[in-house]
């Protein structure tokens, strides 16, 4: 199993799933030249689709008129009308020898689905290394349901975020909990990465959960921080949250 992030435009990762024989699962292609280039001559097994964002799902055109019996599984959305297989939370699918289990996230859209399995975790917009995307549609406690269902997932898990937004997001994290040792560590790893020009994904569930202050909000430190720049006591982990994301909207490194 070769799993590769495809850069695409600004910051977006492509991710590809090749199998022992070549054969690619492709997840939020939203340009299709870079997903060709890395394919070749060899059709896409499926595509994967987490959102209905353009930067998701704007190649997936090309991809059909190239391979036009490629599977697309998608979430119930009609923003999304190339979908030859609507997924929601609950549901288990194949793709080839694979199988992955659909998880419900809805915060950054309604719709927005997640797939586990393998030991990885394609979660689109709703995780990112030391962070986590911006609520267009959902609301902080949907959003921190979404990040704990997440965050229940085995350790070891490979997280696959789809934007390279990790230096900015430690900035953040380390105003949010500067005595964090693990993150210093993890931000001092994602500066000497980024400085190489090479990708700080996939991370780990462990790490995130050790590092990332969007999957902390029951921590002491965490909680008093957020408190201290809102101004007020706040009652519970999804009020945390939803206190760091405002926060996090507004800040500048």
């Amino acid at each position: 199993m070769d799993l590769r992030a495809v850069p695409a435009f600004d910051d977006n990762y492509i991710w590809l799933l090749r199998d022992a024989e070549g054969r690619a699962l492709v997840v939020d292609p939203g340009e299709a030249a870079p997903v060709l280039a890395a394919l070749g001559d060899v059709p896409p097994l499926a595509i994967l689709l987490t959102h209905h964002h353009g930067d998701h799902v704007g190649g997936v055109a090309d991809l059909l008129a190239r391979w036009p019996a490629t599977p697309v599984l998608a979430p119930h959305d009609d923003r999304i009308p190339q979908a030859s297989q609507r997924v929601a939370g609950g549901d288990r699918v194949s793709v080839g020898d694979w199988h992955f289990d659909v998880l419900a996230v809805p915060g950054h859209t309604r719709s927005h689905v997640a797939y586990h399995g393998e030991g990885l975790l394609f979660c689109g917009d709703t995780l990112f290394s030391l962070g986590c995307g911006r609520m267009f549609e959902g609301t902080p406690p949907q959003m921190h349901a979404s990040l704990a269902r997440l965050a229940a997932l085995p350790g070891n898990t490979r997280v696959c975020c789809a934007h390279e937004y990790t230096l900015g997001n430690a900035a953040f994290a380390l105003a949010v909990e500067p005595g964090n040792t693990a993150l210093q560590a993890r931000a001092e790893t994602v500066r000497a990465l980024r400085a190489k020009g090479q990708p700080t994904l996939p991370t780990t569930l462990a790490e995130e959960c050790a590092c990332n202050p969007f999957l902390r909000c029951n921590v002491p430190a965490v909680r008093a921080a957020a408190e201290g720049h809102a101004g007020q006591p706040l009652d519970d982990a999804a009020a945390v949250f939803g206190a760091l994301r405002a926060w996090k909207d507004g800040f500048r490194a």
